[in-house]
């Protein structure tokens, strides 16, 4: 892929690792499909076996954003309920609750954070069933869980998370799809998509322009493309230091709303099928109020913003194009923190690891 449509990773450019580990996605994509989905199926299939009743979801930053994509598959696909754990109530505050029949999912990058690790620990001798995904097999959190996931993304230098999140929500799409019998199948075209994205970078260029002097942004979405939301208003902060409240739609109209006006700008991101069609209320209501509103999504949608970019996701399924909507969102944060005249390499106070208790 030529530097004309990408970032440049080469040299001593700032952003350069972040955008060589953005253009890896396609390829760590398709790993995972080719190298990873029969030991992921194998999991899901033992996992199946033991029938749990509940899952909680357990993880920090982009990963718990990860884990909330997943609360959707597991709530929506497999009718299971499903809750995102609050690690310091065992952490902190010592509570030991019955846990038996409950399988717990940790989601980390690193596998390292202390507080996954000992809730996770806590919540196996609890009696539930656990699980690890993560990006490194020979990690704290593999090593207290029975079973594990390899998301096999590779190592990643670039202190924003970029192909360990899209990692991160393919393989847990493919451990829902293998609890419940399903092939993954929808998710084969994923591969060639993003690298289409990828090459479209031009694109997010112009929209980083609206941004390069914003004060403060809203991104709002739906159903599936919430999660979305949260992770592009992380990578936004975490970058480019840019204060990014992520609402989900229905939230922003019980109050936060308000705040919006002509100046302030706005970014929905509309998943096709019926999280975009819960949205609609939503943008016609930012419409009303004159929002600087850009739609990344179909389209039909994008027509009718201030801007927007379009997503190639007709014929997608619905529950695997939140691992595309992410990827103009990455670039776009990428863009925005080079034209403010900083480096998304290396945000201020940031590590890879964080270590919390």
């Amino acid at each position: 892929m030529s530097s004309v449509t990408t970032p440049d990773p080469r040299g001593d450019a700032p952003g350069r690792i972040m955008a060589r580990e953005m253009a890896e996605q396609p390829a760590v994509l398709r790993r995972l499909l080719d190298e990873g989905a029969g030991p992921v199926g194998r999991v899901a299939h033992e996992i199946a076996a033991r029938r749990p009743r509940f899952v909680l979801l357990t993880a920090r930053g982009s990963s718990d954003n990860a884990a909330l994509y997943a609360k959707y598959l597991i709530e929506i696909r497999l009718g299971l309920p499903c809750g995102l754990a609050s690690m310091s109530t065992t952490t902190a505050y010592g509570a030991r609750p019955d846990l038996t029949d409950v399988l717990v999912v940790a989601v980390s990058q690193s596998g390292g954070s202390p507080d996954l690790v000992d809730s996770t620990r806590a919540a196996r001798e609890a009696g539930a069933l656990t699980l690890a995904v993560t990006n490194n097999p020979d990690s704290a959190l593999a090593g207290v869980c029975e079973h594990h996931v390899d998301i096999l993304a590779g190592p990643e230098r670039a202190l924003p998370a970029t192909k360990t999140y899209t990692a991160s929500l393919l393989a847990l799409y493919l451990f829902v799809e293998g609890l419940r019998g399903g092939d993954g199948e929808p998710a084969r075209v994923l591969p060639d998509l993003a690298g289409q994205l990828l090459a479209r970078h031009d694109e997010v260029r112009a929209l980083a322009a609206r941004y390069r002097f914003a004060e403060r942004m809203v991104i709002t979405s739906r159903g599936y493309g919430y999660p979305t939301a949260k992770e592009a208003a992380l990578k936004l902060m975490e970058t480019s230091y840019i204060p990014a409240l992520s609402y989900s739609g229905a939230d922003l109209l019980h109050g936060p709303l308000a705040m919006v006006d002509n100046v302030s700008p706005v970014i929905a991101v509309v998943t096709g099928g019926k999280g975009g069609e819960a949205l609609r209320p939503v943008l016609d209501r930012l419409r009303g109020r004159g929002a600087d509103l850009v739609v990344i999504g179909p389209r039909e949608h994008v027509e009718r913003a201030s801007a927007g970019f379009v997503l190639p996701t007709e014929g997608v399924a619905e529950e695997v194009q939140p691992i595309l909507e992410i990827i103009p969102l990455q670039l776009l944060a990428h863009e925005v923190t080079i034209a403010r005249g900083q480096d998304p390499d290396a945000p201020r106070a940031l590590a890879k690891v964080t270590e919390t208790s």
